[in-house]
Formats: structure tokens, sequence, C-alpha cells
């Protein structure tokens, strides 16, 4: 199965050809069915966990998303930003999904035919309209596509986290190799911190296209002098912490911190466990020593936050994150990706899912920033100190229950997509967020300081 494409180029205006929109919608649905493809019907309607949905109140909400705006909102004045019934996820939050009367995995199938049926035939007929925001460059359509795409890493999520038997990936497409070895007793570079010099820099996009409401509009901020660590945190860097008594020190907690380690006891990321003398952790199906060369997962906001101040150090902003990650100093503008403006795939960064797996530091010798951090995007989200909020000049688009519901001090923001995040759903400017306590995200860090 090819790998996904960024849904269109940042540079473009014009919306793309409709066999390209039809080949998109394909592609984004023949992954989400490959996910779920070796699930039985008690897997897919169970609840793994009562952070996550059943997979199937996922799939369904897929779809009938995709019916609301490719074809009822499509036209006309928006009559509903989430669709009403038993997929609205603001009616039904997750922990009583799945109590609903979801249907069969047959009787979803049928259901994903007749939809899409109806989207390609509007899309045949559709007649571009700039005058209509939805249709601008295509956005409605690259709207659809990119929340299917993070659904699947929220599926993902759930299957990390499956009772029973662990989850078996797909293997003939995925990269057994990789996700069998352990590069355990490899030195990781982690290469120490890497300085920006501060001064102006552009944050955020106009682009309206692809980027969500909430990237936009772009804007200069000045940004002090700081250092950045080359690479994410890594699992040996985060078992010095461990053994450094990290998780007992309260002096290196905040309030909220050590409220959360007192109420779940927690001595180390999410899925490590210890087995004698060594801990190990398990992604899907495997289970290995902990390899110290990859990124921490599965980590939330207060364990990143205790352990950069034991590392003398701290978090940093989402700006500076961006900076890092976008700044080109030669040329005193801002890259799309790290690398440049070419989009990501599964050759310049560990994303698109079919690893299955983070990947160990340095795998990927193109990802890398202008100023030299390495993997910036791909392998795990990295938590940034930042609240979530809106831009100088935000305007909601279309429909606030996206980003606007959730501004506020409750968020934290993170960056830079995962292992399981799709290529066309991440970029410099993308920011997802999530609550400090999060852990069932394939979230890590990076750290910084002041210069």
């Amino acid at each position: 199965m090819p790998a996904s494409r960024l849904t269109i180029p940042r540079s473009r205006s014009a919306p793309p050809p409709k066999q390209e929109i039809a080949y998109l919608l394909t592609e984004a649905r023949e992954r989400t069915l490959l996910l779920i493809s070796g699930l039985s019907d008690e897997d897919l309607h169970r609840q793994h966990d009562p952070l996550m949905s059943p997979i199937i109140w996922d799939v369904g909400h897929i779809a009938h998303f995709e019916e609301l705006w490719l074809t009822q909102n499509l036209d006309g004045p928006i009559e509903f930003s989430e669709m009403p019934g038993m997929y609205n996820p603001f009616e039904h939050p997750r922990a009583t999904r799945a109590a609903l009367a979801l249907p069969t995995l047959a009787q979803m199938m049928e259901r994903l035919r007749e939809i899409r049926v109806r989207v390609l035939d509007r899309l045949d007929s559709l007649k571009w309209n700039d005058d209509n925001p939805l249709l601008k460059g295509g956005y409605v359509y690259n709207m659809v596509l990119q929340h299917e795409y993070q659904h699947d890493e929220t599926i993902l999520q759930t299957l990390q986290l499956k009772k029973g038997a662990p989850y078996q990936p797909p293997h003939k497409t995925a990269f057994p190799a990789q996700r069998g070895s352990s590069a355990e007793h490899r030195a990781p570079d982690t290469g120490g911190m890497l300085p920006f010099a501060g001064g102006p820099v552009t944050i955020g996009t106009d682009d309206r296209a692809a980027a969500y409401d909430n990237e936009r509009p772009q804007h200069e901020v000045d940004l002090r002098p700081f250092l950045i660590d080359r690479t994410a945190v890594t699992n040996g860097q985060y078992l010095d912490f461990i053994s450094d008594g990290g998780y007992e020190r309260q002096e290196l907690w905040s309030e909220a911190g050590r409220r959360w380690v007192k109420e779940t006891g927690v001595v180390a990321p999410k899925h490590w466990f210890r087995d004698g003398g060594a801990w190990f952790h398990q992604i899907m199906d495997v289970t290995r020593a902990v390899d110290q060369s990859r990124p921490v997962c599965h980590v939330c906001y207060h364990e990143a936050e205790a352990f950069a101040k034991w590392s003398g150090k701290r978090l940093p902003t989402e700006f500076e994150w961006e900076a890092a990650a976008s700044w080109d100093p030669s040329t005193n503008s801002a890259r799309g990706f790290p690398w440049g403006d070419s989009a990501p795939d599964s050759k310049l960064a560990n994303v698109d899912q079919l690893s299955f797996d983070i990947a160990p530091v340095d795998t990927y010798d193109r990802n890398v920033s202008p100023i030299g951090c390495y993997g910036m995007i791909g392998d795990t989200w990295e938590w940034t100190s930042s609240d979530f909020g809106g831009y100088p000049g935000f305007e909601s688009f279309p429909y606030k229950e996206y980003s606007e519901e959730f501004f506020g001090t409750e968020y934290k923001v993170l960056r830079g997509g995962s292992w399981a995040t799709r290529p066309g759903a991440i970029r410099n400017t993308f920011r997802n967020w999530d609550y400090p306590i999060r852990r069932q995200i394939f979230s890590g860090f990076r750290c910084a300081r002041d210069a």
C-alpha cells in the first residue's frame, strides 16, 4: 500500500484534481480498514480503556463526519458542526460509548460503502466555487482526510491498550526486522544542546487549503536566545532519572504533578514494567528490554516537566519548538518540515504507522532541522510548556468545536507527530493538545533552557 501524501502542497491555492481527491479518500479508507483487519467483532466493540472509544465507534464517527461535510454541509449553510446522534463526541463521552447500540462490523462496512458512494457521486458533480471557503483550495476534502488520519492514530492508541491478546499488526506491510530488533547496546548520539540565536521568527501559517484554524494566522514572534536538545529524550536518559529517584523527589514536581504521582502511584512510563533488575517495554505485540537508544514514549506532561527540572533544563515553549524545527537562519524564513518543504514519508521520518514502533535515535539521517535538531517530525509527539490557545487574529473555521472549545489552561500543546501519525496530518505548524495527565498518546519530549 502506498504511503499517503500531504493532501495539498503548501503553495497550492487551486483545488486538486477530482481524481486525486478520490484516490486520497480511497487510500485513507484502505489504511483504516487495514489497521482493524485482524480484529474480531468483540475486539471492535469492547471498551479497552475508559479513555478510549470502542474502535467500531471511531470507524462510524469517521464515516458520518465524512457524510456530514462532503454531502450535507458542502453547498449551503452549515447545519451541524458535529453530526447528531450516536457519533457526536460531545453528546457521548468516550467512557459511555460502549453502551450505545453500535452496529456490527458487517453493518458498518455496508454503511461505509453507502456513504462513500454518495460522497464520490457528489464529488463528480461538484463545481468549484472559491466564494465558498469550504471549497477554496479543496479545504473541506483536506479536513475530512486529516480527520480520518487522526482517528487512525486514535485507533492505534486504543490498540496499544487492547485487552486480551495483544494487537497483531498486519506484518506483511510492516517492517518486522525493525520491530523485532533491539539496539540496547548502541550508544545513542544525543548530541547535547543546540543554540537558537533568538530574534523575530514567523510562527504558524496563512495556508487555507490544508492547515487547521488553530495554525493560523501566521504571525511574528520575537524570541529570546535559547538552547534546545538535539534529540528527544531517550529511554536511556529517562532510566537515569528513574534511578536517581526522580519519581520520589518531590522538589522536581509541580504541585499538580506531585498530586498526580501520589494518586496514581506511577514509577515509570506507561507500558513499562520491571522484571527482576531490568525494565521492559511493550509496544503492540512486541515486548523487549527497554532500548536505551530510542526516544522515551507514553509519558505525560508532568513527567516531562519533572525530568526537565531534574536535568537542569525546562520544556520548550511551542514557539521555541516550532522555531527550532522550521526557522532557517540562512534564508530568514520558515520551512514546512525540518528537512525542507517536501512532504514527509516513511523514508524521511518515522511516520505513517507501518513501522508500528519507535526507531532508535538518528535512524533517519535527513530528519534534521536547519539548526541541527534531529527527529522533530515522527517517532513521538513532544510536550511543550505552552497552554493551548488561539493565535492573534484567530478565527474559528469551519466549526469552533475543533479548536476553540479547548482553548485555555487545561490543555498543553504537543508538536511533531509520532510513528502513528499519517504524513498528511503533520507539519511544523501542526498543533496537538491534551490534558497534562494523559499518557495513552504516543508522547515524549525534548528539553530547552535559556541561553
